[in-house]
């Protein structure tokens, strides 16, 4: 244990030397992290505006920051926690990330089931989050801070599987606190120029110009069946990302069958496509086997939960 802990104080004395040298390093680990992490935060984007829904418009902004300032916090936790797992159990990253995309499978595949209107979706979650005082926005900040939680530890998990196994402690924490970072600003910012669209809307239809006027009422229109196509594609990010940790997650615990047959499944259209066009039809083929492999556990688990309340009342 002391020659670890040496080694680790080493990687810490030498944190600010790699930072003036790995710039270049930082930025695209912290590329790669985030792009791996595109599906949740899709999910992420689409999940927090309903936090806001139905409060005073004066309060939306300060509520978001809020809400911003805990999923930073959620981040930096997370990020202590896996790198100390990293140093102490790297063996349990990939468990543990199987469970976030087993999780994921799970949101994505109730989501569908909702759909067709198979899932079991609780009335209050239709209802719109009012703040009367002080204790009920509390309450709202709370309740979205505990979703981001989940959503979050996804993100930064995924984000440390994605750098290389043999980069340095202080490259792997410098990476983590930059897309934790990013991440956060990208997400949270989406979302305050979200909530507040229509409200520009609106206000550009006050004005003189009749232009401006039509462009503010098409933009109030527009803002629900935007905020409708942000959510599909969250849910169906979700399965893809959702499945595809999945597939490699039992490929590297030496379950292989899974991702070897959808291996099997691309090369064979590869006999078919070449060049960019391949390509995209290959990754479009990776993307949507990953989608209905997380469908699948997805759906198993959402059955089991949907159950659950039904065998307690019969019980009682």
């Amino acid at each position: 244990m002391a020659g670890g802990l040496a080694a680790l104080l080493d990687d810490v004395a030498a944190l600010v030397k790699l930072t003036a040298a790995s710039t270049d390093d930082v930025a695209a680990a912290a590329g790669r992290a985030s792009a791996k992490a595109a599906g949740v935060v899709v999910d992420d984007a689409a999940v927090v505006p309903q936090y806001v829904r139905g409060i005073e418009p004066k309060r939306e902004f300060p509520i978001v920051w809020k809400i911003a300032k805990g999923s930073l916090l959620n981040k930096l936790i997370i990020l202590v926690i896996i790198l100390i797992l990293d140093w102490l159990l790297p063996a349990s990253l990939t468990p543990l990330l199987m469970l976030g995309g087993l999780y994921l499978s799970f949101e994505g595949a109730e989501k569908v089931l909702e759909m067709f209107g198979l899932g079991h979706h609780a009335e209050e979650d239709d209802k719109p989050a009012v703040v009367q005082g002080e204790e009920a926005e509390k309450k709202v900040v709370s309740g979205a801070v505990r979703t981001d939680f989940i959503l979050s530890a996804e993100i930064m998990v995924i984000s440390m599987n994605s750098i290389a196994a043999d980069a340095g402690f202080g490259l792997k924490a410098i990476t983590l606190v930059v897309v934790a970072v990013l991440i956060t600003l990208l997400v949270y910012g989406a979302v305050a120029l979200l909530v507040k669209a229509d409200d520009f809307g609106l206000r550009l239809m006050e004005k003189d110009s009749a232009g401006a006027q039509k462009f503010g009422r098409g933009l109030v229109d527009a803002m629900p069946k935007v905020m409708k196509v942000i959510s599909v594609v969250g849910t169906f990010a979700m399965l893809w990302v959702g499945g595809h940790i999945l597939l490699a997650g039992f490929d590297t615990l030496g379950w292989h069958w899974p991702y070897g047959l959808v291996h099997s499944i691309e090369h064979w259209f590869e006999h078919f496509v070449s060049g960019w066009f391949g390509s995209v039809v290959l990754w479009l083929v990776e993307t949507i086997c990953s989608m209905i492999f997380g469908f699948i556990f997805g759906t198993v688990i959402a059955l089991v939960v949907m159950n659950l309340p039904k065998k307690k009342k019969a019980a009682h």
